[in-house]
């Protein structure tokens, strides 16, 4: 990717190294981690990793940017990186949003080491970024792309970078009222039918990670040869299948939260085609 003539975003919080500490026993869980593993369950996640997550010693209420813990230059310059993102996110849903007659608000980033507070409760690294909407706050451990590229094989800066864009898509989601409409329908079906729903939601901010590749690079050709290949690489390499055949030895198809990699990719490379947000109405596709 080329932003060489790119700028940071203000709306990150650097809460690197500010992570809790474990104590014995296990506490009280409060309401916001009964959110957090209801959102774990819902992501096919271990709700017990969330729960051992409740009993850490919060960061202090008014959070920091400086840090006890040294950071190498190669994580400082990842979270430059990702503030780049941001930024450009922010310079191509602003204009989408202003062209239908609304104003986009911008998510915050928060960039932390291990875990930290959110409004959805307590977030931690194994969960992998994930985007709250009661705080409108997109929440991500950079270690999560050294997994990127070891676990799952789909290293790459743009392959980065369509993993912040997947996470802003679910706040367009949210401006647009389309979580909660889908929230809403979940919770008046069966198990299977929210399932369903949940993977065309993810596959629809797939396409709005494409959306803004189609845009940004229209307007500042920020797209470098091979990036487009290191986005699909990495929207096929954390399909549900994928994931579930490199965890569990085989596939369960009903299990599916996010979409196969097959669907990722389609999804991902029609927004990237398309550009339009009208192309990315997963609800009413007969196929995904």
């Amino acid at each position: 990717m080329d932003f060489r003539n790119g700028r940071e975003s203000s709306n990150v919080e650097d809460r690197r190294g500010q992570g809790g500490r474990r104590v014995g026993g296990r506490g009280k869980v409060g309401i916001g981690t009964v959110v957090l593993v209801l959102v774990a369950m819902y992501f096919g996640i271990d709700p017990s990793v969330v729960l051992d997550t409740a009993t850490l010693v919060q960061p202090p209420a008014v959070e920091s940017s400086q840090s006890s813990v040294p950071r190498s230059a190669a994580e400082n310059e990842l979270a430059r990186f990702s503030s780049m993102v941001l930024a450009d996110t922010e310079d191509t849903w602003g204009p989408i949003f202003q062209s239908g007659g609304r104003q986009y608000e911008a998510p915050r980033l928060v960039l932390f080491t291990g875990a930290t507070r959110s409004a959805c409760g307590v977030g931690q690294a194994e969960m992998g970024p994930f985007y709250c909407p009661a705080d409108r706050k997109l929440y991500l451990d950079l270690s999560f792309f050294d997994d990127l590229h070891r676990r799952f094989g789909a290293p790459g800066d743009f392959a980065q970078a369509y993993v912040i864009a997947h996470e802003v898509g679910h706040h367009v989601q949210n401006l647009l009222g389309i979580s909660d409409q889908v929230q809403q329908a979940g919770q008046r079906g069966s198990e299977r039918e929210g399932k369903l729903l949940s993977v065309r939601l993810e596959l629809q901010a797939d396409c709005l990670a494409g959306v803004w590749a189609h845009h940004a690079d229209r307007s500042r050709q920020i797209l470098e040869q091979g990036d487009v290949d290191e986005a699909l690489r990495a929207a096929s390499a954390i399909g549900d299948d994928r994931i579930q055949k490199q965890t569990q030895g085989h596939v369960t198809p009903d299990s599916f939260t996010h979409g196969s990699a097959a669907q990722r990719v389609r999804w991902f490379r029609v927004g990237l085609e398309r550009g339009d947000l009208r192309a990315c109405d997963t609800f009413s596709a007969a196929s995904l």
